[in-house]
This record gives C-alpha cells, structure tokens and sequence, in this order.
C-alpha cells in the first residue's frame, strides 16, 4: 500500500514537472499580454493570446493608426469583435467599428520555443464579411490556429480587418482611394513583424497565407510595394488578385449606387461624399451587401461581388499582372480546389444539383455570355466549342453538369492562379513557386457524386479539425490534415514544401518558367500525385483566344 501512495505521489510530481513551458506575460509595443496555455499531449502545450490590438479603432474610410497602448496586463483570453459586416442572411449586420485585433497561437515543447517561422492567416468572404474566429464548431473557430501549430512547430497569427463598404469603398481617385481592409492586413502584418518575437517567432521567416478573399488579399499584399521586406513568403488558396471578382473596375459606379441606398445621391460629387462621410456606419454596411437582383433572370453570381479592392496609385499602383516585379523575392506556393467554382455555378446553373433536371446547352451557352460578357457575344461560340469537345454526340447527364462547374471554377479561379504562378515565376530572382491543385471528395450531403473539393474545404484538413473534432472524421481525413501541415509548414519554414520538420508523402516539384508540375492533394498521395501542365487545353484557351478577343464597345460605356 505505502509503495503504490510513493508511486502515485512520484508520477503526480513527475506530471507536475514534466509540462511543457509557457510564456506567461509577453511585454509588446502597446503593452504586457497574458494568453492561455492549452495542453495538447505530453510535453506539449500552446500558448493562445485571444483579442491582441494591432492598430487603434479606425476612423471610417481612414487608413489604420498605431494603437496608443494600454496600462497593466492585457488578459487576451477572449476574441474581440468582427469588423462591421452583414451577416451570412445579409438581413441584419453584426460586430463593431473596434475590431482591429489579431491572435496568436505559439506551440511549446519542454523548453521556451525561440526563432519559430510565423505564419499570417488572412481569412475569406468575397471582402464582404468574415473574422479571424469565423464558423464556431462546438465552441472551436474554424480558423483556430493550435492544430497547425502544435503539429507543424509554428507560430500561427490569425487578423481581423475591415470589410464590405466600410473597407472597399471607393471614388477610384484620392478622395476616397479605397482598400482600407488591405491597408489592415498590412498593420497586422507590420504589427507581426515588429513584435513577434517576443513571442517566439522568426521576424525575418514569416508567411501569409489565405483563402478565397484572404488569397487574393495576400496576392494584393506581395504585388503592393509597401511589402518590401515585411514578409518572405506567401501561399494562395483558391484566388489571386487577378481573379475577375478580385478588383473593382468601376469603383465611382459602385459609390454611386451605395449613396442612392442611403439617400446621399448628390449632382456634386464632394456633396454626396460629404453626406456618405456623416453617414451612420451600420446603415452603411447594410448598403453594401449582394444584390440578389442582379443574377435573376441575365447575371451571374460573379456580378455580385461588387466590394473589392482597387487600384489606387498607392497599395495598388497599377493592374496586378503589371506587379509581379513586387513579389520577385516572395517564394509563392499557389493552387485552388478541384471544384472551386461549383457552389458558384449551382447559383447560376442550379439545374446541375437536380437529380431531376437535366443541364441543357442553352443554359450552358447562357452561363459562358454571363461570364464573357466584356466581349460582347464573340467568345460564347468559341468557349463552348472548347468545353464540350469531349461531351460526344449524346453526353451524359453528369457529364454536362460537371462541365459547367468546370468553367465556373476555371474563369473563377484556376486560370487566374495559373497566370499568377507563371508570372511569379517568369519575374522570380531567386524564390521558388509551387503549384497544387486539391481535389479531395466534398463531406457537403446532398451534392452529386462527382463534386470534388468544394469551395473552402481545404480549410478544415489544414487546420486539423479532423484532429481536434475527430469523432466526425475518418483516417483518411487525419491522413490527408497531416500531408497538408506537413507541406503548409515546411514551406514556411524552409520555402521548400518538401523540406523541414514534418515528413511528406510525395517530393513536391517546383514550378519553374519552362516547367509547370503540380501536386495533387488528397488522402491517397504517391508518386503519381504529380502532373504537369494542369488543365492546359483551357488555360492555353483562356489566356491566348479569349484574351486576345476585342473587348465589347457598347459593355465598356455602359460601365462608365
């Protein structure tokens, strides 16, 4: 009896001494910050700051100013507010004008973690809505970062910034330049840079990565000039700053319509700028959302993103594909989702979700003139020559439908990243790109069997939710979380995704100005999980002929 209480009492002080180190207060620039430490097995434990200021509140269409800095401690245990935005039903909006806040998720070992690689996560929401805690699962944000940390050995930095019109409003001159939420992302960035180590963290090895929105945004951030030296590498997940909702072409048009809503509309411009200037904010945000109008009946999903960045002559100074110059020492790794374009295209085409209904070639031919439309009628007959060259005399049901997700992904997304890369990689001194495309099934019930990989999917298996949320997933979901970690991580840490800390299944080869692999993402990873050329026949079809096509006239001067 008495050796089983000497036992007991030895290996409770064992546990006791054997936990992984914290950092306790972490003095800042602003401040001292106390986060929370989270134990996720032995020795093992990360540090979570929830809510840390990286600017002040911000004044409405102004670009964010330093935070002025607190006394005592600063518990960070809680996530502050989102950024004013409308909520997903767009009937009513949600959060603050105080939201320029980011956390910060630091994996420990036994002894104090030091020169961690840092990894900046930006996250999506068509620049409309979204937060750095966004999609709660029993009480776990979607974009919790201690997975990804614990299992890749980095720093992960989540950021809120401004959306919607409080964010992208713009007069496409310098009265109203626009791009506040890019100019967010760049303070947190900055905030990063100047502070983490403190921390833990690299200053000289850190990444930005995002998805949809958050990827284009990061895509802005290497093109903008003001990067120089702020970061070192950056991945994209299913949009670059070229994609065709990714920049608002017509900005006064858009500032137009916003002070109509509000009742600011003035023959004077400076007039209704003034008015919108007094304007209450939420009523504002409320302005700002989709206009579900313009899709019945002769729209596409596409022209409804209407809130984007634009070019300003300052963050932006020109169109992105003239900027890739900017991102010349950015090592860049870069793909998108199997069917990226598919919840798109079921909005557009929603007979290709129908066990019912047939896809017909009319709806098809309607879907490729909602898309090209800048060229007037001139590229439909050519575009759907091109993506029903395998359809056959009679195609099958699925087959049709799959194509029109097909082409929503490809315009949407695919070609646009893969422009991106080869212009990263024909301007690169020295930095290396990547090339990926993730086509793991959709876990989405209801949909066909042939959808792949949704819109955002990825975002679960690299925050390791089949880790932390493990009862409603399988191996092969654990599998497929653990090769991205791996690669996402090492990437960040090295610029090699093959090369770092975490083993991988497959060499990754790099993308390169005369060679164009790329890996294919899923739970089932070999050799073979490299190809080349992806989807070539359409990209050569979308850069080369539909490009080369004379834009449409009377298009143009009704934009203006």
């Amino acid at each position: 009896m008495m050796m089983k209480m000497l036992l007991s009492a030895l290996l409770a002080f064992w546990l006791n001494t054997a936990s992984a180190a914290k950092l306790g207060v972490v003095q800042t620039e602003g401040g001292r910050v106390e986060g929370q430490s989270h134990r996720m097995g032995l020795f093992r434990t990360v540090d979570v700051f929830k809510g840390i200021p990286f600017a002040d509140v911000p004044m409405m269409w102004e670009k964010p100013k330093p935070h002025p800095g607190w006394d005592g401690i600063l518990k960070a245990t809680k996530y502050r507010d989102r950024c004013l935005q409308v909520t997903l039903l767009q009937t009513k909006t949600q959060g603050s004008e105080d939201c320029l806040y980011l956390n910060i998720f630091v994996p420990q070992g036994r002894l104090l973690s030091t020169n961690l690689p840092v990894m900046v996560y930006l996250f999506g929401g068509a620049f409309l809505l979204g937060a750095s805690n966004d999609v709660e699962v029993l009480g776990n944000s979607l974009y919790d970062g201690k997975e990804m940390a614990d299992r890749g050995g980095v720093i992960i930095v989540t950021v809120n910034y401004r959306v919607g019109t409080l964010g992208f409003l713009s007069t496409g001159d310098s009265r109203l330049p626009g791009n506040y939420g890019l100019w967010d992302q760049h303070a947190a960035i900055s905030w990063v840079c100047r502070n983490i180590e403190a921390f833990g963290g690299n200053p000289d090895n850190i990444t930005i990565f995002g998805q949809s929105a958050g990827a284009a945004s990061v895509s802005f951030q290497m093109l903008s000039p003001y990067s120089k030296g702020l970061f070192r590498r950056a991945i994209t997940q299913g949009g670059v700053a070229l994609s065709p909702w990714a920049l608002q072409k017509n900005p006064m048009a858009l500032m137009k319509k916003i002070a109509r809503k509000v009742g600011c509309m003035r023959p004077d411009e400076d007039e209704m700028l003034t008015c919108l200037k007094i304007s209450d904010p939420v009523g504002l945000t409320m302005a700002g959302k989709i206009d579900v109008m313009l899709i019945l009946g002769k729209g596409v999903v596409m022209d409804m993103l209407e809130l984007a960045p634009v070019i300003d002559g300052d963050f932006i100074p020109d169109e992105p594909s003239k900027l890739f110059h900017n991102a010349a020492q950015f090592d860049y790794l870069a793909g998108v989702n199997s069917m990226d374009g598919h919840i798109f295209a079921g909005v557009d085409v929603p007979s290709i979700n129908s066990k019912k209904a047939n896809t017909t070639v009319e709806q098809v031919r309607g879907l490729l003139a909602g898309l090209t439309k800048e060229k007037g009628n001139a590229a439909v007959p050519s575009a759907l020559s091109v993506y029903s060259v395998h359809w056959g005399s009679f195609p099958e049901p699925a087959v049709v439908k799959k194509t029109v997700a097909d082409i929503e992904t490809d315009f949407l997304f695919l070609v646009p990243t893969q422009i991106a890369l080869q212009l990263h990689a024909n301007n690169s001194s020295g930095a290396r790109t990547y090339s990926y495309l993730f086509n793991m099934k959709t876990r989405i019930p209801g949909f066909p069997r042939w959808v792949e990989a949704e819109h955002a999917e990825d975002l679960q298996y690299l925050f390791g939710k089949p880790f932390s949320l493990s009862l409603i997933y399988f191996p092969r979901h654990r599998d497929l979380s653990e090769y991205m970690i791996a690669y996402w991580t090492n990437f960040a840490r090295t610029g090699n995704p093959s090369t770092g800390d975490s083993r991988v299944p497959v060499a990754w080869p790099p993308f390169t100005k005369n060679h164009r692999p790329y890996l294919t993402i899923n739970h089932k990873m070999s050799k073979s999980s490299v190809g080349y050329d992806l989807r070539s026949y359409y990209v050569n079809y979308w850069t080369q002929i539909y490009s080369s096509l004379p834009s449409d006239k009377k298009q143009e001067e009704e934009k203006v």
